[in-house]
């Protein structure tokens, strides 16, 4: 008798805490660093501490939206007519390359020429 392996969902499976998964995790430590700095200056410059934990809870949920969630779908922007379905991420990143190369796009495209 042969065995069979019985397929089950793996999608939770690299998640932690039923939340995170690895990508949003560390977007949020970062976007937690970041708010750290508001803390900071916040709580030792101005003596407000609770103003410097918001600031801080808030860019840590922003890392956390930007590493989890995917820019919709619509046609009523052009934004999202164009880079709708993608991670929010991905799109963040492609702006930043764009950007470098001083708004430069390169067409790589086969120039071979066809006899008649």
């Amino acid at each position: 008798m042969a065995t069979h392996e019985i397929p089950r969902d793996l999608k939770g499976e690299g998640r932690i805490l039923n939340i995170f998964s690895t990508k949003a995790l560390i977007y949020t430590a970062i976007g937690i660093g970041v708010g750290s700095i508001f803390y900071f200056i916040f709580s030792s410059i101005l003596g407000l501490t609770y103003v410097g934990v918001g600031l801080m809870l808030l860019v840590g949920v922003i890392g956390f939206c930007i590493a989890t969630f995917k820019i919709p779908e619509s046609n009523a922007l052009e934004i999202t007519r164009k880079a709708g379905g993608e991670k929010i991420d991905e799109v963040i990143l492609r702006a930043i390359k764009f950007y470098k190369r001083k708004k430069r796009i390169y067409l790589y495209t086969n120039t071979k020429e066809v006899k008649k």
